[in-house]
């Protein structure tokens, strides 16, 4: 899934040799707390099984990763086609349906370099960025006034300079 697997393989690599068992909860718990703080702590049970505790933190930050990393390949792939996806064709992306075909490509571009930098900085405030912008401007673009004055073309003798108002009297 694009950029998640390395990242998620990079976890898996930086993980300790240690690896705690059930029993050692009882006696070594801050051995296996601080390990977890570390994003290192893994748990064996006695039917093989393999657990890894990690701050929550790095859990949300993997899984919104995942989540958009994957919204990104499907919106990429929708628009390899030569028509606009449809409503039902972009699922939970169907805020997007409001523009047009050069504005979804640059939406996916932007979305790719939110998703790198996200994952480099280990923080999704790129990709939130990224995401509340365009969310805005699709709403913006709903309301058929709004479209016409945004996709309008500029005409400067519209606009004329604005005088300071007088002061109060």
């Amino acid at each position: 899934m694009g950029m998640i697997l390395p990242v998620i393989l990079a976890t898996a690599d930086t993980m300790a040799d240690v690896i705690f068992q059930p029993t050692d909860l009882a006696s070594k718990r801050l051995e296996f707390l601080e390990a977890a703080r570390n994003g290192q702590a893994r748990l064996r049970d006695k039917d093989g099984t393999s657990f890894v505790m990690l701050p929550e933190s790095r859990l949300r930050l993997l899984e919104t990763l995942a989540k958009w990393w994957q919204a990104y390949m499907r919106l990429e792939s929708l628009l390899r086609r030569s028509e606009l996806p449809k409503a039902r064709e972009l699922g939970e992306l169907a805020w997007l349906r409001s523009f047009a075909r050069e504005d979804l490509d640059e939406f996916v571009s932007e979305l790719h370099d939110a998703l790198v930098a996200a994952n480099a900085d280990e923080d999704t405030t790129a990709l939130d960025d990224c995401i509340k912008g365009w969310r805005t401007t699709a709403r913006q673009l709903e309301d058929p006034l709004r479209r016409a004055i945004l996709l309008a073309p500029h005409v400067p003798e519209d606009y004329v300079e604005a005088s300071e108002p007088d002061g109060p009297e």
